[in-house]
């Protein structure tokens, strides 16, 4: 009998934001999108800002999680993604996030050093992917 799930854990320092059951997961690896279905040879990877995308076993529509980076663990019937910041889709604030974008796109202006400037540039990558992963769950 072949497997058709992999039970998927999302997990951010705060709290656990998904556990379950999953046909297959998509997210943003350090080398490009991944693509993970049950049975999977095992891999760890870093995890790039952006959006996880889980197809819950026995429903139509793909459960949709924002991660600001962390670390992905696939087994071949687990995956776990430690995230540094995990946001349900359902949770996301667009007015929030582009106000955060602005204030970003401030410090970037008058920020003076190296450390500084890289230090904005990486949040502004962050929020640019939020609000890509707030404009796909509106597509919906």
């Amino acid at each position: 009998m072949a497997v058709t799930t992999i039970h998927v854990d999302v997990v951010s320092a705060e709290e656990s934001i998904f556990s379950g059951e999953a046909e297959f997961v998509v997210l943003p690896g350090e080398a490009g999108e991944l693509g993970i279905y049950p049975r999977h040879t095992p891999l760890i990877t870093r995890v790039k800002p952006g959006s996880v995308r889980i197809k819950v076993a026995g429903e139509t529509e793909e459960q949709l999680i924002f991660v600001a980076g962390g670390i992905l663990e696939v087994q071949p019937h687990m995956i776990t993604v430690l995230a540094d910041t995990a946001i349900r889709g359902r949770d996301l604030d667009e007015a929030k996030a582009l106000e955060a974008l602005q204030r970003a796109e401030e410090a970037r202006r008058n920020a003076t050093g190296k450390q500084e400037i890289a230090t904005v540039e990486g949040e502004l990558a962050t929020l640019a992917a939020q609000l890509a992963a707030i404009r796909r769950l509106r597509k919906k």
